[in-house]
Parts: C-alpha cells; structure tokens; sequence
C-alpha cells in the first residue's frame, strides 16, 4: 500500500502542497482553519513525513547509521543497545548495518548510509578491512564519525577502545601465576589491529615471566568457533597438548573448549583456558569459562555522546579523540 502524500493530501483539499506543508509545521502565515483541515485529513489518512525528503528539505536527519561486523555477537549487539540509548534520548533513531565480517559488503554499507544522508555514524571494522578509503570518504563529506572496538588507525576519527595488549597481558600473566608454563594463543587476523595487540600483550607476559615464545603454540584464524575448534583440533593431531589457552575471544574459546571435551581432555586440570569479552555463553557451559569482561554497552553509549556532541556542533573545534575505558578479567572455572 502506497503512503499518504502531502501530494495527495493537498488535492483532496484542494489547496496546493506547499499550504499544506506549512499548515504541518504551524507556520504563521496559515489561518487556524486551515491548519485544522489540514491536519485532520493528515491524521484520518495517518500521514507520516518521509524523513529522507524532510533531510532534503532541512540539509539534515536524526538518522545515526551503524555497521558492525555482526550483530549476533554478544559484545556487539550490546554495544548496539548503548548506542541507542544514547541516540533515543537525544532524539535521534539509528540505522544498524552488518558487515559480517567482510570487507566489500562494509563499503556497501557505508555508501549506503551516505546516500542516506544520515547525521552520523558509529563504526567497528570488519576483521578483513585492509583499506580505509570508504570511511575517509565519510570524513570528506563532513558526515561526523566515531570508531568504537575495531577502527581505521590511519583515519582521522574520535574512538572508543580498550587496552587489548594490557588486557591480554594480564589474563597470561594470571596463567602464569597459577601455574600454568605452555601456554597457547588462538590469535584473530593479522591484519585486524586488536588482534596485534592481544599477541602483543600474550608475548609480554612470557617474556616478563622468562618463558621462551614457541611459534608453533601460537595459532592463527578468524574470530569464530570454527577457528578455535580447528585450531585446538590441529595442535591435537599434533600431539601438541598445552596447559592453558589464551584465546582472542570468547566464540574461538568456545570453539576450543568444544575439541578439548570432544579429546576426553579435563578443563581446567589438563588445559585451562581464558576468553575475551565476557559473552553470555562463558556462564552457560560447564566449567564455566574465565574471560575478560569488555564494557560494550559502556563503549556503545560513549560513542554515541561523541558522535552527538559533533553532530550537534558542540565539539566543533575538537580534535578527534581516544578515550579507553577499562576492563575486568573475571575468573571462572575453566582456570
């Protein structure tokens, strides 16, 4: 069914389109019996403005547009929420776009936001984005941008992060304190920058702890079960059996706790294993796993109120920003 028009509106009245949507907006120069007719027909045929005409009449949305790599990911569909909470109470309603962790359909996604005309747009790249033209084309229309968890570091943009690397050193390090000596990394991508610094933070800990690094306990993939499943499964038919695990995040801790079980091997007696995010299924399996806690709805909210604050000119002059927030490493029983 075809949506009401001013159009329409204005021909059944039979006054032209442009009385019509002055009458809408209460302006002055309209007679109060017109308003009324006006706005009683606009209520009996239940017209709604298009807010894409309204932008292009206004030179401005109260549309934010998100992307994020996936939005089934604990982490990110609660940062989503933060975001929205943010945008709601400052009049604003959002767009969420997923990636799915692929670099192409991400580019899709933000030309798309663009020709959308939105006010702004909070962004976490995919694990495969490699190149950063897209986003740089969004700071050259002068549509506001904030990074939040994964961004662009050669993008001139405010962002929302955490210290991965100290994060990661302190999870090692606390393996290291209990006991546990071979301690395997799944890592991310190599290009994806969290992932650099999650190694980062897993190398230092063995360095300060005098424990030689060993390549071959040091497993890369995707950021997925599957890829901590494969690679717990490849250190098995190795026979390469580690005592604990640090893994990027909690899906690949997952992923790896399911192989372990599958071998008839005893979390946390003969590997113990630590994730990253704090997703709600750490708590939901048996041991439950110790992961670090990653503030996402937190993030989300705080990338909104920037995003805000430039989208309503309040840090004009501002030069983009980093703000860091903390994390927790919240231990369970799988160490």
């Amino acid at each position: 069914m075809r949506h009401t028009t001013i159009t329409d509106l204005a021909k059944k009245l039979g006054i032209s389109a442009s009385t019509v949507s002055r009458a809408l907006s209460d302006h002055p120069d309209i007679n109060d019996n017109t308003k009324k007719r006006v706005r009683k027909l606009a209520k009996e045929f239940n017209y709604k403005p298009n807010p894409i005409a309204q932008s292009l009449k206004n030179n401005r949305t109260t549309i934010i547009g998100v992307i994020v790599p996936e939005i089934q990911h604990d982490f990110f569909a609660s940062a989503i929420s933060g975001i929205e909470e943010v945008a709601y109470h400052a009049g604003y309603t959002i767009i969420v776009c997923q990636s799915n962790e692929n670099f192409e359909r991400e580019v899709i996604n933000t030309n798309a936001l663009i020709q959308q005309r939105v006010a702004g747009i909070v962004a976490s790249i995919s694990q495969n984005t490699n190149n950063s033209d897209h986003f740089k084309s969004v700071i050259e229309r002068g549509i506001p941008l904030v990074f939040f968890d994964r961004a662009c570091e050669d993008v001139s943009a405010s962002k929302v992060i955490i210290d991965d690397s100290k994060s990661a050193f302190n999870a090692v390090t606390y393996l290291i304190g209990i006991g546990y000596k071979k301690i395997a990394h799944f890592a991310g991508p190599k290009v994806l920058e969290i992932c650099k610094r999650r190694l980062a933070g897993y190398s230092e800990a063995l360095n300060k702890a005098h424990i030689r690094i060993s390549k071959e306990l040091i497993c890369y993939g995707g950021l997925h079960e599957t890829d901590g499943y494969n690679s717990m499964d490849s250190l098995i038919k190795k026979n390469i059996i580690p005592d604990a695990i640090f893994a990027v995040n909690d899906p690949v801790a997952i992923g790896a706790f399911q192989r372990i079980k599958e071998a008839g091997l005893k979390i946390p007696d003969d590997i113990g294993i630590v994730g990253f995010s704090n997703n709600k299924i750490t708590t939901l399996v048996d041991p439950t796993i110790t992961t670090i806690d990653q503030p996402s709805f937190e993030m989300g909210k705080k990338a909104a109120e920037i995003l805000v604050g430039l989208i309503e000119n309040k840090n004009k002059s501002a030069k983009p920003k980093t703000v860091t927030l903390e994390t927790k490493l919240i231990i369970r029983g799988s160490t």
